[in-house]
């Protein structure tokens, strides 16, 4: 199977195939918008963030938070300009393939396969334990299988059905921010006629008998990494820059419009929150979405926010699901795992990849019947570490690709969309994630991330090392012209100058 063909670029293409044969771009900006959305407004924000304000306190979990946007704003710049320069499904790999050299980008396809993967059952976990909210009795594994089986058949019938239902899915999430940091900011300026007994007002509750930090400023600090968990997913635009009918146009549009919404509703809801919940009282065992509104006294609004926190779960495990395949597709498709990933339904659904994908996730029937709220932390954290080790590639990838097509005699000035202030945004952008990962060596609930992570990594790079390298690397990098070195590239080929 070839690539995917690099449209509106320098780069040669493929022969192209029928197009029944391909992964169908048949999704545009709002799609784009919804999937960045709908996959990082999940369990990261609708359940651990009450595991953030716990260790790091009301104003501690709105500057993780912070720090969080800021890290996301810089790796989504570094995105812009690599998803237009090498538009296809599964693009992650592909950069760092490109930029760094085939095992860098074989190692980042694997991890965030991982990414999604664990998250998946994370999504899958937290779900289950919120419909115990109505079904007590009923084990959480029950509902996780019911969820697999519908997010399955959402995935399998096409990629336009997927970004349909994502679209819809993501608007009633948005509401629901929405509807908490309205109601929720009106409560703590004293509008809550239906609220039972004391309601803080203000940031009353920001005042900790133990100050405003009252773990420490270390707290803030390791809990860095569970809120990058919690903007993970922005980067799915990237992996569905393949499937997008104009990626010039549309990936920029949605990059700006998704950031900018992040930053809105994940600060305004953790501040809405922090401000509503002691934090000593904060945790895993209930979405503190459905606390705030429990705490508002609003009929049934308990009841029917734990319905929407349980719908935005599915939602996250939907674009997960999605992000999966894509990853073992595109990996198959360079030659680097087994070529039944890279078969594709009449649908254009790879659907041996969809199905692999989502044994991954059924990881998640493991920890929720061993213990799950606390496999679930684990979870996470690897889910985590991760992402980040993702978005450092991303960075990198960024970083050696405009240095590339600058020494190569590229116009910067032609590029569709440059990241601002080069180099200083992939620097900081790769320094701020591995920072995270430091960080949460001090934090006993996550280092585990780092136990499992790190010999991961490694395990892939030894893999590729001796199952492609050397005499086999130059035949395996020339199945699909994704996977030529950017300084192999003459000058007037530089993918980016379109």
């Amino acid at each position: 199977m070839s690539a995917v063909p690099l449209h509106e670029s320098g780069v040669k293409e493929s022969t192209p195939e029928p197009p029944q044969q391909g992964l169908r771009r048949s999704m545009d900006t709002r799609h784009l918008v919804m999937i960045g959305l709908g996959g990082v407004i999940g369990s990261g924000l609708f359940v651990s963030s009450g595991y953030t304000i716990s260790q790091a306190g009301p104003l501690g979990a709105v500057i993780a938070y912070l720090i969080g946007a800021v890290v996301v704003y810089l790796v989504m710049a570094c995105l812009s300009e690599l998803a237009i320069a090498y538009p296809v499904s599964g693009a992650f790999h592909i950069y760092a393939a490109r930029t760094m050299g085939p095992a860098t980008g074989f190692t980042t396809a694997w991890l965030y396969w991982l990414t999604w993967a664990v998250a998946i059952g994370s999504e899958f976990t937290a779900a289950g334990v919120m419909m115990q909210r109505w079904f007590p009795d009923v084990p959480v594994w029950i509902f996780c299988l019911i969820f697999a089986a519908v997010l399955f058949t959402m995935n399998a019938i096409s990629s336009r059905v997927f970004g349909e239902s994502e679209f819809w899915f993501a608007m009633i999430k948005v509401a629901a921010v929405v509807g908490l940091i309205i109601l929720g900011g009106a409560a703590l300026i004293g509008f809550h006629p239906a609220a039972q007994g004391h309601y803080p007002h203000l940031f009353e509750n920001f005042n900790t008998p133990g100050g405003l930090f009252p773990n420490g400023f270390t707290g803030v600090m390791v809990t860095v990494l569970a809120v990058l968990f919690a903007f993970s997913g922005s980067e799915l635009i990237g992996v569905a820059a393949g499937e997008t009918a104009d990626p010039v146009r549309s990936v920029p549009r949605a990059m700006r419009t998704t950031v900018l919404r992040l930053v809105i509703f994940f600060i305004g809801a953790i501040t809405v929150i922090a401000a509503t919940i002691p934090y000593d009282k904060a945790g895993l065992d209930e979405s503190p979405f459905v606390t705030v509104f429990s705490e508002l006294g609003i009929p049934y609004a308990a009841d029917i926010m734990n319905f929407v926190v349980i719908t935005a779960l599915l939602s996250a495990g939907n674009s997960g699901l999605y992000s999966c395949a894509r990853m073992l597709f595109s990996l198959a498709d360079e030659g680097h795992a087994p070529k039944a990933f890279a078969k594709l339904t009449k649908r254009g659904i790879p659907m041996i990849a969809l199905l692999v994908s989502l044994v991954g996730g059924l990881a998640s029937l493991v920890s929720s019947i061993v213990a799950p709220t606390t496999v679930y932390l684990v979870l996470i954290s690897i889910a985590a570490f991760a992402t980040v080790a993702v978005w450092m590639s991303i960075a990198a990838s960024h970083f050696f690709h405009r240095r590339a097509f600058v020494r190569n005699g590229g116009d910067v000035r032609a590029l569709p969309y440059r990241a601002p202030f080069f180099p200083l945004v992939p620097i900081l952008a790769f320094t701020a994630c591995f920072a995270s990962m430091v960080g949460i060596a001090f934090d006993p609930t996550q280092v585990a991330a780092l136990y499992i992570g790190v010999p991961f990594t490694v395990a892939c790079y030894v893999f590729f090392h001796f199952r492609y390298g050397k005499g086999r690397k130059k035949r395996v990098g020339e199945q699909s012209p994704a996977t030529e070195t950017a300084t192999d590239t003459e000058p007037e080929q530089v993918p980016a100058a379109v």
